[in-house]
């Protein structure tokens, strides 16, 4: 994470992968939470069913050693959706601070 927690409640979306924030880090999931009231999506990805699953919007129980699979396949959507919906990405931020441009 490179944002500041406060940054947290203002998101659209939360992924959590392969962590349990919310025992074992209940001050930033209070962020999270407020995030959820203000109708935040949060996506829980880990083969354990956690406590931060229970309160996930999407639950994706992944098998152990597939991870890296999904985590492409998130890739692969984005990309595919950006070159179809170019006005739903902040592209200058795509380009100058991610290795898109390189792609």
């Amino acid at each position: 994470m490179t944002n500041h927690w406060n940054d947290i409640p203002n998101a659209d979306v939360i992924l959590i992968m392969g962590a349990n924030p919310a025992s074992n880090h209940p001050a930033s999931f209070g962020h999270i939470m407020d995030g959820l009231d203000q109708g935040t999506t949060l996506i829980v990805v880990d083969p354990r069913f956690t406590r931060s699953a229970t309160l996930a919007d999407i639950y994706a129980p992944l098998r152990p050693g597939t991870d890296i699979a999904f985590l492409g396949g998130m890739i692969r959507y984005v990309m595919a959706d950006m070159e179809q919906n170019l006005d739903n990405y902040n592209l200058t931020y795509i380009t100058e601070y991610t290795n898109a441009a390189f792609l």
